[in-house]
């Protein structure tokens, strides 16, 4: 069963007469801040990934005090 149109009137009026124009609109804002923060966090994440770091190597240096000297 979908809703009519006049169904979802009312409840949007309803939602508007609860919390106010200026309610919603901040949590608009609110909720496009966070998308926007996930995909550049994604974005950095992907970046990243694409150099892989060899563990091996990092891990010779610092084992082996006698090459520093």
């Amino acid at each position: 069963m979908m809703p009519s149109l006049t169904q979802i009137a009312v409840v949007v009026i309803i939602i508007v007469l609860l919390f106010g124009r200026g309610k919603i609109s901040s949590l608009m804002g609110d909720l496009a801040k966070g998308i926007k923060s996930f995909k550049k966090g994604m974005a950095s994440d992907v970046t990243e990934e694409a150099e892989p770091k060899n563990i091996s190597d990092d891990n010779k240096d610092t084992n082996n005090p006698s090459d520093k000297e």
